[in-house]
């Protein structure tokens, strides 16, 4: 045999790694965990994580396409009529909550003072709650402790409007709403909306 040709079990030890790594082709994940930056609709985002909703089961709810529901919450899109009132209905928010458009233009990233880290402890089982606050504070990795933390209130008070939908005083929702940089009128509007 001559020296410039390969040995044959080389070739096929060769063709074992290639069709064992190669083979297989570049693995990406199908969906990338989106940065806080590309949140367009971050009430939208934070009710769904309250309630433990995919946005893949929401879209399957109202007979849309994922797709859809991704492009309302990361691109800022609004639905049609159709299907915003759909949503509404189904989440049991006005529009000028879930799609205010204002609020969507500006989605403005969050300056948190130092980074937090979201405790699932937040999410009780209590019949009453805010699930925008609660939400924002899964969207967001905040816990509990640092947010009342850098508003200047007790833990337990903001825990109080977490899971018993407390309505604070005026001036404390305007220390919520500068922190969190939503009207305090969409932060605090559970306790205006009927709860069945």
């Amino acid at each position: 045999m001559p020296r410039n040709q390969p040995e044959p079990h080389k070739i096929q030890a060769w063709s074992q790694i290639n069709r064992k790594y190669l083979g297989q082709g570049v693995r990406v994940k199908r969906f990338r965990r989106p940065q806080r930056s590309q949140i367009r609709n971050r009430v939208l985002l934070a009710i769904l994580m309250a309630k433990d909703v995919k946005l893949s089961q929401f879209a399957e709810e109202l007979s849309i396409s994922s797709r859809s529901v991704s492009a309302w919450v990361y691109e800022g899109r609004i639905p049609s009529k159709t299907n915003m009132d759909k949503a509404c209905r189904l989440l049991g928010y006005p529009a000028h909550i879930l799609f205010n458009e204002a609020l969507i233009r500006e989605s403005p990233i969050l300056c948190q003072p130092s980074p937090s880290r979201f405790m699932k402890r937040t999410q009780s089982s209590s019949s009453k709650r805010n699930y925008i606050l609660s939400g924002l504070c899964m969207v967001y990795d905040l816990s509990v402790t640092d947010v009342s933390h850098w508003i200047s209130i007790h833990p337990g008070t903001f825990r109080k409007w977490l899971h018993y939908g407390h309505t604070p005083a005026n001036s404390l929702q305007e220390k919520a709403a500068r922190f969190f940089r939503i009207p305090q009128y969409i932060l605090f509007a559970e306790s205006d909306l009927p709860r069945g």
